[in-house]
């Protein structure tokens, strides 16, 4: 079986998943290397958990592997992502969010032949909507529901002035676009992001946040409308240690991995 070398950028509550998957083993994938702020912290980590992986810059990436797995704050994604597919190699981007703003980062993919993937990630149910793509999909609505905890620090909270603290019932912190909810909510709405990549765009799907004090989970409720079929699609998302991304999403990634030498593939 061919392998394929992955890079990790980002060692939280994702990328530490991810490193302790590949290192038991999953047929087809090794881990080479891994770009963290904090090397030190890293490192220790590493060490208490018997995983032998260099620490290098992102840019170092194309040099150790074939593709690269990004779970970085969405900032550094330039740093990640250009190198990679300026090398013709692919990246799996999480910060689904930040790649709205950077459509330059799929012309490069086109001129240099590499590859972006977008996960599923927290939003089971992309399958379906990229299938009703093929044909006419007339409106998408997205309906998150997050614990006020979840939300904190959001910018366009705190640009707005948007307190939650002391909420005793649920309050709706934004209605609008999927394009101003990936900006204004970066760490949150990735998941609207990767729905408006997979069906209408951004600026045609929209979507509600709302802060709600009696959720302890992560919830989506997606509503499509299309000619081939009207379906909504419900899920609530455990968090993990980070209150901001959901466990399905570190899972949803090593299914992405499987799946790249996987003798049966299932799914669109």
């Amino acid at each position: 079986m061919p392998m394929t070398r992955v890079a990790i950028a980002g060692l939280g509550s994702i990328g530490r998943v991810l490193a302790r998957k590949i290192t038991d083993g999953i047929p087809g994938l090794t881990l080479a290397c891994a770009a963290v702020g904090d090397k030190a912290k890293a490192q220790d980590w590493l060490d208490a958990e018997k995983i032998v992986c260099p620490l290098v810059e992102p840019e170092a990436f194309p040099q150790h592997a074939d593709l690269a797995v990004e779970c970085a704050p969405a900032s550094v994604i330039e740093r990640i992502c250009i190198p990679m597919l300026d090398a013709g190699k692919q990246v799996l981007v999480l910060s689904a969010g930040a790649l709205l703003p950077r459509p330059e980062l799929f012309e490069l993919a086109k001129a240099k032949g590499g590859t972006i993937i977008v996960p599923t990630g927290a939003l089971l149910g992309l399958d379906a909507v990229t299938a009703a793509a093929e044909g006419e999909i007339r409106s998408v609505r997205m309906i998150t529901r997050k614990p006020p905890r979840g939300l904190v620090g959001a910018p366009y909270l705190e640009k707005n002035g948007i307190s939650l603290e002391g909420l005793n019932g649920p309050k709706l912190v934004f209605s609008g676009t999927a394009r101003d909810g990936a900006a204004g909510f970066p760490a949150n709405v990735n998941v609207a992001a990767a729905l408006s990549l997979a069906g209408i765009g951004p600026d045609r799907t929209m979507m509600e946040i709302w802060a709600d004090p009696a959720v302890d989970r992560n919830c989506h409720t997606i509503e499509v409308d299309s000619d081939s079929a009207k379906f909504t699609l419900a899920i609530e998302n455990i968090p993990s240690e980070n209150p901001k991304t959901g466990r399905i999403t570190a899972l949803s990634v090593l299914a992405a991995l499987r799946k790249l030498h996987a003798p049966l593939q299932v799914g669109t």
